[in-house]
């Protein structure tokens, strides 16, 4: 159940198995085996996993009902997909780039 809610949420950031693995320091066949319930995760990569998909570590652990009515919001949805994407980005450039963007998107 845990690692097919990771799978989910990885998808939901429309990220790669190698790009979670990266961030997580993992290869992607590790996290591959996670996501499928090949092998378990320990307390230390559930934390570092809820860290990097910006999320509690409860929310690991909750059934799919639960998790529909936190994430019906479509505004919260967008709010973590664009944590997702700027969390990232390495190159302070990009980021200005972004901050700007968003800042002449904001200005309604």
């Amino acid at each position: 159940m845990v690692g097919e809610k990771i799978r989910r949420l990885r998808l939901d950031r429309n990220m790669t198995l190698a790009e979670l693995g990266n961030e997580l320091g993992i290869s992607h066949q590790q996290l591959q085996k996670y996501e499928t319930g090949t092998n378990r995760l320990s307390a230390g990569m559930l934390s570092n996993v809820a860290d990097v998909l910006r999320v509690p570590i409860a929310s690991l652990f909750e059934d799919e009902n639960q998790a529909q009515n936190k994430t019906a919001d479509p505004s919260a949805r967008a709010r973590a997909e664009c944590h997702s994407w700027i969390d990232r980005t390495g190159s302070t450039e990009r980021l200005g780039m972004m901050a700007k963007v968003l800042k002449v998107m904001s200005a309604d």
